[in-house]
């Protein structure tokens, strides 16, 4: 109880814990008693344009704690005020003694969640919430060992146990306390039985010979504290003794011992993973090797642009300009990785060379983000998965690189993008965003706090010529099939999103899909290469037989082509109707046609997604072919059509709370979100786009 009172008013452990009240304080007559009720002032880690559409930039907790000092207990239970009437949050933790060891401390922590309404964002508050609070389960434990431990280092290691006596030990005492205390590290080190861990500290850090030059961490690495000093020292020896290949610069270290909290060890297991990758790939040889392809130049909208006010390099991104899935589409994810790593690698030269023009460590860079123009477009699923492995890379090597992020313009489809890619981002990197949304960037707080107006991009209202791309749609005739960037050079991942099929008349392929759980989402994504083809999708509560690979074996087929597979799963003595079913009405495909589309599953059983080669309808008035006929037949060589997809399946639960936020979005997967609420009738959307 003594180590936990020390979290109050405020801890500095807990940044999100701004501050906190005593409303109410009660102890019984015997003092066995203790009851204090307290508000508590929340920062909540959420985007700002979440927090503006809901009126709010801080959260209250109401908390009632009762300490039974005769049972030696402490129960906590707390609820929220803000949005009471749409979110209800209670949370009951419990602190007692052992009952088989009395010197043992049991805790025991609960808490529910009722989300009724949040202004269409129920599903990023309940992902959030969860979020949270996992973090805070994780953190509890470390928080009150450090105030046991801020306790033994002031001499408290023992606290004289409540008596009912009057003249009782803990009346007397000056080591308990009944009013709460917030202790501050000046706190911890006042007490002059502090000196004794001043003194192992001294003895851990080592002989002056191992410190390194004053001027020489002013000029290029910043404010160090001794331990930090020590570690970075200590970190790269071990890399001169043991590690083979080349050493990076002191600034590269430190950025790894920072995002590690300067833990050696966990410092040291990222960075050499990271020494190992860039060895593989030849990294530090890219900006001399890599050559970004023209569709890159023409579409990628990102690009360098002078520097921030603190002397950072600053990298601007018209994301909502960008065409993902073109880019995808037409150089893959390998292409974009490495594109993306040479901003990284040239972000890293940019910092050297910014740290000796200003005179002061530059390590790190300021990214500015436009999001006008963002849409519907920006979530197509296998865009969205490329770009959670660049930000999966990028972390993994990269860390500390971004000094700040802003974020522009946020239309209000922008918090599903950002409950999609939030939770692959590191916390310390979060807490670098700022947010804001429509013309906010113009006011207090805005733009001009970080960036001089004479460098402030014109598109956003300045005056200074900004060199970036405008982007635009990416022609479909850049785009490559899948075996063409199958062709590329040593790839950063093994995983290809998608997948070639070869349709030939009277051979269609066929994917076959299994569901446990009804109400679950079928979603596709696929273009027509090649010829025509009619898009079906059916089920059958019987599992088809696997294909063989020998076409001339059995009723089912597997033919391998240099074009693709083509895979036949509907059993040929199966009826329609009575054997499998039509659930989606047949959508004719044309020639260079991009298809996304959903179905909301009905049934557990078997779907099975069908392209079938599309034979033109001949004239009802006479046997002779028609002239679109025989120009089509021409058009489609040996009667072949080649399809390249990407199908996935998405829970229901997580499917609706991903297309909770796009009921007011101007898109036809809005109705999406309907569907799925339905669970009378088979729900359906496909878009087509030429």
């Amino acid at each position: 109880m003594e180590a936990y009172e020390r979290r109050f008013p405020t801890c500095h452990l807990i940044p999100m814990f701004v501050d906190s009240e005593v409303l109410e304080e009660t102890e019984s007559e015997d003092g066995s008693i203790h009851q204090v009720q307290r508000r508590c002032k929340l920062d909540v880690d959420a985007p700002r344009l979440l927090k503006r559409i809901a009126g709010v930039d801080y959260v209250y907790f109401s908390q009632e704690n009762t300490l039974n000092k005769r049972e030696r207990t402490l129960h906590i239970e707390s609820h929220n005020e803000t949005f009471s009437n749409r979110v209800i949050i209670h949370e009951l933790c419990s602190y007692s003694a052992h009952p088989e060891n009395d010197d043992w401390t049991c805790f025991e922590q609960s808490a529910s969640l009722d989300i009724k309404s949040f202004f269409g964002f129920e599903s990023t508050v309940e992902k959030m919430a969860m979020k949270q609070y996992a973090s805070s389960i994780k953190k509890g434990k470390e928080i009150i060992e450090f105030y046991l431990n801020q306790l033994e280092e002031e001499g408290i290691s023992h606290v004289p146990r409540w008596t009912p006596s009057l003249d009782a030990p803990f009346s007397s005492s000056s080591s308990v306390t009944t009013k709460p205390v917030c202790a501050t590290p000046t706190d911890a080190t006042s007490n002059d039985a502090t000196s004794q861990p001043d003194n192992q500290m001294e003895n851990q850090l080592g002989t002056p010979d191992d410190k390194l030059d004053a001027d020489y961490i002013k000029r290029y690495l910043g404010d160090l504290t001794p331990l930090q000093e020590s570690c970075l020292i200590r970190l790269r020896q071990w890399l001169q003794e043991s590690h083979k290949g080349k050493i990076p610069k002191d600034e590269h270290i430190l950025r790894f011992l920072r995002a590690r909290d300067f833990n050696m060890e966990k410092a040291r297991e990222i960075l050499c993973q990271s020494l190992t990758w860039r060895k593989q790939h030849q990294v530090d040889y890219l900006l001399e090797t890599w050559t970004s392809p023209q569709v890159l130049n023409d579409y990628y909208t990102g690009g360098w642009h002078h520097h921030d006010k603190e002397g950072r390099p600053l990298y601007i991104l018209r994301l909502g300009q960008m065409d993902t899935k073109g880019l995808v589409r037409a150089l893959g994810e390998e292409s974009l990785l490495r594109h993306v790593l040479s901003i990284n690698e040239e972000g890293l030269r940019r910092c050297e060379e910014n740290t000796k023009v200003f005179g002061r460590p530059i390590s790190c860079w300021t990214c500015l983000v436009d999001l006008e123009g963002l849409n519907m477009r920006h979530l197509w699923r296998p865009g969205v998965k490329a770009l959670l492995r660049i930000i999966e890379v990028v972390e993994a090597n990269y860390p500390e690189t971004l000094g700040r992020l802003l974020i522009l313009r946020a239309p209000r489809v922008f918090p599903v993008l950002w409950t999609l890619v939030s939770p692959f981002i590191d916390e310390n990197t979060r807490k670098k965003f700022l947010i804001y949304a429509g013309n906010d960037y113009q006011g207090p707080g805005g733009l001009l706090d970080y960036i001089d107006k004479e460098v402030i991009p014109d598109f956003l209202g300045g005056e200074c010529m900004c060199e970036v791309p405008e982007g635009g749609l990416v022609p479909k005739s850049l785009y490559r099939t899948a075996e063409e960037l199958e062709n590329e050079d040593i790839s950063l991942w093994t995983e290809t999103i998608y997948q070639s099929a070869s349709v030939f008349k009277g051979a269609p392929h066929e994917v076959v899909i299994e569901i446990i759980d009804a109400s679950s989402v079928i979603t596709w994504d696929f273009d027509v290469c090649k010829g025509d083809v009619v898009f079906h999708l059916y089920h059958s509560k019987r599992a088809p037989q696997t294909p063989r690979k020998d076409p001339l074996v059995g009723q089912h087929s597997s033919i391998t082509t240099p074009g693709g597979n083509n895979v036949q799963l509907i059993d040929k003595s199966w009826t329609l109707g009575l054997d499998y079913s039509m659930v989606e009405s047949p959508l004719t495909c044309k020639e260079g046609e991009s298809v996304q589309g959903s179905h909301v599953t009905r049934w557990p059983g078997f779907y099975i997604l069908q392209w079938k080669f599309h034979t033109m309808p001949g004239s009802a008035s006479t046997n002779l072919p028609r002239v679109d006929d025989v120009l089509a037949s021409l058009q489609v060589s040996s009667h072949k059509c080649k399809v390249m997809y990407y199908t996935e399946v998405i829970g229901s639960e997580d499917f609706r709370g991903s297309m909770t936020s796009l009921e007011s979005s101007h898109s036809g997967f809005s109705q999406l979100s309907h569907a799925t609420s339905s669970s009378n009738h088979s729900q359906s959307s496909s878009m087509i786009s030429r």
